[in-house]
């Protein structure tokens, strides 16, 4: 981040990066030369404290970049001159490759001031310049903001080359037994069990019964019923021909 000037944007960048996973975060030039003590900064962090506590702060944009071997400059403005521009997309499959391919490479997003952005010899101390497709009448992000969707797009990239999940582990996306697909006996024997219930409540005529139970089969074959839902099918149908039979709502 180059010349911030508000701790809570700091503040809020580092809980952004944190969130993706990454934990670096460089100031360059801040207005405040205590802008990671700042109370403002520590309360946007909201539990990134680390990586604000560890934030690298240099004097020019220069000596940041020093270390790094393909930096990307963000902004919302056409350059007609400088690097080749890209979107944050391909920024972020272009950082992953690098990393990939080179041993010892790193890669860094540029961001400027939050009133004017980038200067364009600051961009020229980078190797692309890169752009969030926002809506072209009105493009202006915060800070904190554009380094959160960044991080996020780098994180996409990285996890998805590493063919690491994209959901978070849960007991709870493990299928239950009920939800299993339902035998083809089971459903057979639900299907026996509906055209007796059928009949039960006069709803088949078993004298004349046309092509309803054809059609029945081939509704709940379509359907491809879980064991739960026979079980819940096969609980209507007793409920059916006890009805018929005068057992429900009867008084002793």
């Amino acid at each position: 981040m180059v010349n911030p000037s508000h701790p809570g944007n700091v503040g809020s960048a580092a809980r952004a990066i944190k969130t993706m996973g990454f934990s670096e975060l460089v100031l360059v030039g801040p207005k405040f030369a205590d802008v990671t003590t700042q109370p403002e900064a520590v309360a946007l962090a909201s539990g990134a404290l680390d990586v604000l506590e560890n934030a690298h702060i240099h004097d020019t944009l220069e000596e940041a970049l020093a270390p790094v071997t393909l930096a990307f400059a963000l902004t919302a403005r056409v350059r007609d001159l400088g690097p080749p521009p890209c979107d944050i997309r391909q920024a972020a499959d272009l950082a992953r490759a690098h990393l990939t391919d080179t041993t010892e490479g790193s890669t860094a997003i540029v961001l400027g001031t939050e009133r004017a952005g980038l200067t364009n010899e600051q961009i020229g101390l980078c190797h692309r310049i890169c752009h969030i497709p926002a809506n072209p009448e009105y493009s202006s992000l915060n800070v904190a903001q554009a380094l959160q969707l960044a991080a996020w797009e780098l994180r996409y990239a990285l996890l998805v080359d590493q063919g690491a999940p994209l959901l978070p582990a849960s007991t709870a996306q493990e299928p239950a037994r009920g939800a299993q697909p339902a035998s083809g006996e089971a459903v057979q024997a639900f299907l026996a069990h509906w055209e007796e219930a059928l009949v039960g409540v006069q709803f088949l005529d078993p004298a004349h019964p046309k092509k309803l139970m054809p059609r029945m089969r081939h509704l709940f074959s379509r359907v491809a019923l879980t064991r739960d839902e026979v079980d819940m099918l096969r609980g209507v149908c007793t409920a059916m021909l006890a009805t018929a039979r005068g057992e429900r709502g009867t008084k002793k």
